[in-house]
């Protein structure tokens, strides 16, 4: 079973918990989103509220317990786990807080070595390229220690672009920036945004939310908000 890209997102009552009986953890309660692409959507909570849970439910890093995911016309519980890997392979792109470089390997073999995993054709020119799109031209050959935290975070920001997924899911990837280093990257997954794809952004942080098209907020695993944000801020306005 495939899945055709870009398309909207579906949520149907979907719950995730971990554990159970009385210790059972609800991190996810009966949650109803509907998704269109190319939304730059943030998921809105205080640590716990469920925000990367349903971030990873979307993503297909984790199933649901109960209820769909709905991704176009097909249900992700419908793909085995081939299917769900090839889904996460080519449409899905993800970037983490901490960014989650290999130490040993330059900006530029760090995005080539996803495209070569996915069987990807030019896998360094299109490293190359994506770089190159996040401002990099001039760190290629530099390790991610020899980086900073916005040059680190561009490259897993180019990394997840290289295979030109239609969903971009990122969690909390201004959390570890300071405020000036924070606008850069989230004009860049505005850039992104703009360019047709969808961007979900995790964070507990209500300033980021004035850039979204729409805000989604979360209180103990359920959707306690469901907003449109009528004049979106431009992320250089973005104060925390």
């Amino acid at each position: 079973m495939a899945i055709d890209a870009p398309s909207g997102i579906r949520l149907e009552r979907v719950e995730r918990t971990y554990g159970e009986g009385p210790t059972a953890v609800h991190a996810l309660r009966e949650v109803d989103l509907e998704l269109p692409a190319g939304e730059l959507v943030v998921f809105l909570g205080p640590s716990g509220s469920g925000k990367t849970t349903l971030l990873n439910v979307i993503g297909a890093l984790e199933a649901p317990t109960s209820g769909h995911v709905v991704v176009g016309d097909e249900p992700l519980e419908g793909l085995d786990e081939r299917g769900r890997t090839a889904y996460r392979r080519d449409h899905v792109g993800f970037v983490f807080q901490f960014y989650n470089l290999v130490p040993t390997l330059t900006a530029l073999e760090n995005v080539a070595l996803v495209l070569e995993l996915t069987d990807r054709a030019n896998a360094e020119e299109r490293a190359r390229e994506a770089l190159l799109d996040v401002g990099l031209a001039d760190r290629l050959d530099h390790f991610p220690a020899q980086l900073s935290g916005g040059e680190q975070q561009r490259v897993a920001i180019a990394r997840a672009l290289a295979k030109s997924p239609q969903l971009v899911l990122c969690d909390e990837p201004t959390g570890a920036l300071d405020l000036e280093t924070g606008r850069v990257v989230l004009e860049q997954l505005r850039r992104v945004n703009d360019t047709g794809r969808t961007v979900i952004l995790v964070t507990h942080n209500s300033a980021i939310a004035a850039m979204a098209d729409r805000v989604v907020r979360l209180r103990s695993g359920r959707v306690v908000d469901d907003e449109r944000v009528e004049a979106p801020v431009e992320p250089a306005q973005v104060a925390w």
